[in-house]
């Protein structure tokens, strides 16, 4: 089988096409044929290898990570043999592109039938994650809601999550005007470039009163100015730091009665395993239903890995790119 891995750090043209072994699941795994998978931003952090101190180095050589939608070939000891043959998408941690994949049969989510390969992509990883941080947020109906990278994979759906569940007003922010209809399209009521320096103003003049809610995966200058738009009791949750800066809020900044709160959905799942299965299904119905969409930006082949990672690094995508083997 092909796998794309990476021997040192670089751009993406350090990304290899290898030929190896189709691996074997192991206890409690899954081997799935992969039919698509969603790249994730953060994999270009961990490539360049220059970011962010610890938080951001991996070892070599690089293995991906990446949101694999396909079919269970085969069940590994302790599975349900009755898996396989089954759609399903999982979030997996090392070596993610690749025609075949091993991963954690526990997490393992069940495509609805009918379903497209970009919504597929979503429902282990960004779906999830865009409900969980909206509730972390402590989000209440009628209140204002701000999200930063809101034309990402993970930032667009939660312009369409933080709706579902009651905001009164969505913000979304972006680092390009091309992408400000894309949000609004989604259902921000404003859509924001933070390009513009003056952005905080637009962020105002839409929320006099403030911003109850921050979703930030961006960190550094971005998180630190939309800290400062938030009304008393705001919340922000960071669940990324795509700037490969980890900002440094003051305790003294936290005396305006605002609170700061991280996100991993890792340990959100060790936390609480049955309650991020459930919103795992939750999301899915959503998506079944009609009442969320993906939208994939590109669809490329697996050769066309460094593509996916320049695209990422950009910012000029709208929503997911998916490599396919």
């Amino acid at each position: 089988m092909r796998r794309i891995r990476y021997h040192r750090h670089g751009g993406p043209e350090v990304l290899t096409m290898e030929e190896a072994e189709v691996p074997a699941p192991g206890p409690g795994q899954v081997l799935i044929r992969a039919e698509a998978i969603g790249a994730n931003f953060v994999d270009t952090v961990f490539r360049r290898g220059t970011a962010g101190g610890s938080a951001f180095r991996r070892p070599l050589p690089g293995l991906l990570t990446g949101d694999v939608v396909g079919t269970v070939e085969a069940a590994g000891p302790g599975v349900d043999i009755r898996l396989t043959g089954r759609r399903v998408a999982a979030l997996v941690s090392e070596d993610a592109f690749a025609d075949y994949v091993v991963t954690d049969a526990r997490w393992l989510a069940e495509v609805p039938s009918g379903l497209d390969d970009g919504a597929a992509s979503m429902l282990p990883m960004a779906a999830p994650v865009a409900l969980r941080i909206l509730r972390t947020g402590r989000l209440a109906p009628g209140e204002t809601v701000l999200v930063h990278a809101a034309a990402g994979g993970i930032g667009h759906l939660a312009v369409q999550l933080a709706r579902l569940l009651g905001a009164g007003r969505v913000i979304g922010v972006t680092g390009s005007a091309e992408k400000l209809d894309f949000i609004r399209e989604h259902g921000a009521d404003t859509a924001v470039d933070h390009t513009d320096d003056a952005w905080p103003d637009r962020v105002r003049e839409a929320a006099p009163d403030g911003v109850d809610l921050v979703l930030d995966s961006v960190g550094g200058d971005v998180l630190r100015r939309g800290f400062d738009l938030m009304a008393p009791f705001g919340r922000v949750v960071v669940y990324g730091a795509a700037s490969g800066e980890l900002s440094q809020i003051s305790v003294g900044s936290l005396f305006a009665l605002r609170s700061v709160t991280g996100f991993s959905l890792l340990a959100w799942r060790a936390a609480d395993p049955a309650g991020a299965r459930e919103e795992m299904d939750e999301v899915a119905g959503h998506f079944a239903a009609g009442r969320l969409r993906a939208t994939v930006h590109a669809r490329l082949p697996l050769a066309e890995a460094a593509t996916a990672h320049r695209l990422l690094e950009e910012r000029s995508h709208r929503g997911r790119i998916l490599l396919l083997p």
